[in-house]
């Protein structure tokens, strides 16, 4: 059984077996909601507090679904390296969230830092029941990469016996040699390269004038046996504490297929050490996985911890797209510990619950406290949330007002932003809606379709008609990577 329709029983039986059992239900909901998974039932609560100060005494609200932002693809990323391999990707790997984030958005965007909140939805094939795009939007990167501030990377390569195989340490190879030509002469750069034990090979050095030690570093990169990955990320962080630069993007990029097996192999003391140096230093981590063996859950909690986010490379395209145009452009950072607050209306909406984002889930009564973490953002970012909402019949007004919450990157001040729709908003049918919010809703069914349809969403069409939509999709959007997604959902179609 659906772990949502048993979590949702559960609920109900404690409503029907005494009043005091409706505290219980108000007390499940405020839980379970948060894990972004069972549909929720609506009921009046208190609202989200206004104030611009953290209010940790607030209670929390049945109407109310509250996240921290996270632009992670590397569920998809494997996903679809997987099914071109032949393969079925494990449902628990599959987070749509990171699907959907693969796709670009038209959002409107900022003029400056911080985000624009678009709310739009459209109608299902399932009666009363719509799904809702809550979409933020960053300013785009600045073409000219002497707007942004200095970097200093601290790169963590695993040279473990498993990276040996092609298309692992052979692509980050290639790809640290051609981002080390393409970055500004007062980036700087270190190495760390870790496989029994960790070694710092270069400490951190400025680009100008060293091109030729770092490729040579680069090109003296070679497997060896175990994955002593604690190691490693403990080695990766000293370095870069010790290279640490004033006004400069301090960041650790973690290259790896995340398989440890040896030295301290608990995620949770390798997290530990990462939640230190991010709390006392602001570094922050960027996960490049890699291998068609791939931890992805390891990769991804340490990402999470250490307020950055993770992609998947298979091949030298996508290899290139991330070192040389997603990395070099996304030093800067545009917000620090960005949440989002959807408050649906008890009138108009019976129940809902948000696709995705369990790992990111953030209780209500904590989105103004800023001592509670959130998600680092960088420019040209958007995060989409996508909800199943379930509508009251007959009814009609407001449906929802989403906020997002942010501090600024260099202030520490918080900022807001706020957007908003209404029941005659929704489209008629999905495939009526724009052609954006189409992608959204293919790349999303998709995604359930893999996780056997552990996120519930209603309407789902089969992956054939899935497939034609997305290549339908394809044309009018002229995005190659619908077309991509298009031949994903073809090699996980049975025959």
């Amino acid at each position: 059984m659906n772990r949502h329709r048993t979590r949702r029983q559960t609920c109900a039986a404690l409503l029907a077996i005494t009043t005091a059992g409706a505290l219980l239900l108000t007390a499940c909901g405020a839980d379970e909601n948060h894990a972004n998974g069972p549909k929720y039932p609506i009921s009046t609560g208190a609202p989200a507090p206004t104030s611009a100060q953290g209010d940790e005494t607030a209670p929390p609200s049945d109407h109310l679904s509250t996240f921290a932002l996270d632009v992670d693809t590397a569920s998809y990323g494997y996903a679809r390296r997987t099914l071109a391999d032949g393969g079925r990707p494990d449902p628990a790997t599959i987070r749509p969230e990171e699907f959907v984030n693969s796709f670009r958005q038209d959002y409107r965007t900022p003029e400056h830092n911080g985000f624009t909140v678009t709310v739009d939805g459209a109608r299902t094939g399932k009666p009363n029941w719509s799904l809702v795009r809550v979409g933020l939007a960053t300013r785009p990167a600045d073409d000219d990469p002497d707007a942004r501030p200095p970097a200093a990377l601290t790169f963590v390569v695993d040279v473990s016996g498993s990276m040996g195989e092609p298309g692992r340490l052979d692509l980050a190879k290639k790809s640290l040699d051609t981002m080390t030509d393409r970055l500004r002469d007062d980036d700087s750069v270190a190495l760390v390269t870790f496989s029994e034990h960790a070694e710092t090979v270069l400490p951190m050095t400025r680009l100008g004038g060293h091109r030729a030690e770092i490729h040579d570093a680069v090109d003296g990169l070679e497997a060896l046996s175990s994955t002593n990955l604690g190691e490693g990320v403990e080695t990766g962080y000293a370095t870069a504490v010790e290279g640490l630069r004033k006004n400069a993007t301090n960041r650790v990029v973690l290259i790896s297929d995340a398989l440890a097996n040896d030295g301290e192999t608990d995620p949770n003391a390798i997290l530990e050490r990462i939640d230190g140096d991010r709390r006392a230093y602001g570094i922050t981590l960027f996960g490049v996985g890699v291998g068609s063996d791939y931890g992805d859950a390891l990769m991804e909690r340490l990402a999470d911890k250490g307020d950055g986010h993770t992609v998947y490379v298979s091949d030298t395209a996508t290899a290139a797209d991330v070192f040389c145009r997603q990395l070099p452009q996304n030093i800067d950072l545009v917000a620090r510990d960005a949440k989002a607050q959807v408050a649906f209306d008890p009138h108009t909406v019976a129940e809902f619950h948000l696709i995705g984002y369990q790992d990111r889930k953030v209780a209500d009564q904590d989105f103004r406290n800023d001592k509670v973490d959130g998600g680092e953002i960088g420019p040209g970012h958007t995060v989409t949330a996508l909800y199943a909402v379930r509508t009251n019949p007959g009814t009609d007004g407001h449906l929802a007002t989403a906020t997002v919450r942010w501090l600024d990157p260099n202030t520490r001040s918080p900022h807001e932003n706020t957007g908003s729709m209404e029941t005659d908003a929704l489209h008629d049918d999905v495939w009526s809606a724009s052609p954006r919010f189409q992608v959204t809703a293919v790349a999303a069914y998709f995604a359930d379709a893999l996780a056997d349809g552990e996120y519930d969403m209603p309407g789902a069409p089969s992956l054939t008609k899935l497939r034609s939509r997305a290549a339908a999709l394809a044309e009018v959007t002229e995005d190659k990577e619908v077309a991509e997604l298009s031949t994903a959902i073809g090699e996980a179609t049975p025959l």
